[in-house]
């Protein structure tokens, strides 16, 4: 199960306390201070996993912890350092402070590292406070204390191609048909309940599709399945409009369209404001198809393509397309 969304509270290592001690050697009986400094705290750590696809492993295990460095030995010795606490997350996880809501990461490229909670810095020992008038100091420095963060993470994921559209206008199916991708097939509305992603490989490069679970009209007000996914597509750098066309006239396949770019800018202006491609599909069960398409791009002003994703008409046309018009990631 994808969960894109979870809080979790993260601290780091607080420093290890200075030392006071004082030299004791045979032949040396007064010897100097030589109290050591603490060690440092541990980081936390987040590092971004192109292998996982959900932040599910986070849910179980709410507090993170850094190691704390430890106190300041004898003889100038230094207390070990906390080890870093590594929280591994998928590629494109949001880091926000909850009570104000910043940003303050947002892991887009695979290995990422980004320092979410510094270790305090060790406390200095007593041979610092040496001086002239003062030869046997008894003063120390405590380690600093670590961060403590509430934080909420989510997950937007990183594709090319966002596959947006009414239920059951055959996303899944489309899906299934340009990628390797095997989504839920079922002939009943939001079959789809989590988005879904496929690849389209080639030799040269790769396109990433993420099909989202339908939206209708009123999803801003939470009819449907609301608006929780379309933030997964926020990332993409064009979005495909999936219509149903076996029925309806040109005014009525464009009126799905304008309904479902409604939705997309009560959601986020910058989405709605996306390169678009309608895609008309079940070309199979309606011929008369390719001649309402250029009547349906007149009234979007956009481009508008046949295809029909059971019989595979016109896919590998789309397919051909989308490798055209989506420029390759840096």
């Amino acid at each position: 199960m994808l969960r894109d969304e979870v809080e979790i509270t993260v601290r780091s290592g607080n420093g290890g306390d200075g030392m006071v001690s004082f030299l004791r050697e045979k032949f040396r009986p007064e010897g100097g201070p030589d109290g050591g400094d603490g060690g440092r705290g541990g980081d936390v750590i987040l590092v971004a996993n192109p292998h996982m696809n959900t932040l599910g492993h986070l849910v179980r295990r709410p507090r993170w912890r850094a190691e704390d460095g430890i106190k300041g030995g004898y003889k100038n010795s230094f207390g070990k350092s906390g080890e870093d606490l590594i929280v591994q997350v998928p590629c494109g996880t949001v880091v926000r402070i909850i009570e104000t809501q910043e940003i303050i990461a947002d892991l887009t490229t695979a290995e990422q590292r980004v320092v979410i909670a510094a270790g305090g810095r060790g406390g200095k020992g007593n041979v610092h406070f040496k001086s002239s008038i003062n030869q046997t100091p008894r003063q120390f420095t405590p380690g600093e204390m670590g961060q403590e963060l509430h934080l909420k993470l989510e997950l937007k994921l990183i594709a090319d191609v966002g596959i947006v559209g009414f239920p059951n206008a055959g996303k899944s199916t489309l899906l299934s048909r340009l990628s390797m991708a095997r989504p839920k097939i079922a002939p009943y509305p939001f079959t789809t309940l989590e988005p879904q992603l496929g690849v389209i490989e080639r030799p040269d490069r790769t396109l990433v599709l993420a099909d989202i679970p339908g939206l209708i009209e009123g999803a801003a007000d939470g009819k449907g399945l609301g608006h929780q996914f379309l933030r997964h597509v926020e990332r993409c750098a064009l979005l495909l409009h999936l219509v149903d066309g076996s029925e309806g006239e040109a005014e009525d396949l464009a009126a799905k369209v304008r309904v479902l770019n409604a939705e997309l800018q009560r959601f986020s202006p910058e989405l709605a404001a996306k390169t678009q491609i309608v895609v008309l599909n079940k070309l199979d069960t309606r011929p008369d198809l390719p001649e309402l398409a250029p009547v349906v791009a007149k009234l979007l002003g956009c481009e508008v393509r046949c295809i029909s994703g059971v019989a595979g008409m016109g896919v590998t046309e789309l397919e051909n397309h989308l490798l055209l018009v989506v420029p390759p990631r840096a």
